[in-house]
């Protein structure tokens, strides 16, 4: 397990239609934690980026106050998602 003292590190991932993109962007952009975000097109765009398990509730919140569904912030075992790369 990856994990300091705000518990393990994971990869969170949110999915958007691509006219959303620009907008979750900059929520993303205003966390209180910096964000090294992946972008992934496909018939929905997926953002995904590490944090630590105790921010999960700081990225559903931020979502949630500017109008995204927050239950759509999923996070997986960084390591999990690491050792299922190969």
């Amino acid at each position: 397990m990856l994990s300091g003292n705000e518990g393990e590190l994971v990869s969170v991932s949110v999915e958007v239609d691509a006219r959303s993109l620009e907008s979750l962007l900059e929520v993303l952009s205003q966390l209180t934690f910096p964000i090294n975000p992946e972008i992934h097109h496909g018939p929905m765009t997926t953002v995904e980026f590490p944090a630590y398990e105790k921010r999960l509730d700081e990225v559903r919140r931020a979502l949630t106050a500017t109008g995204f569904d927050g239950r759509k912030v999923h996070a997986v075992s960084m390591l999990a998602k690491v050792a299922g790369a190969h």
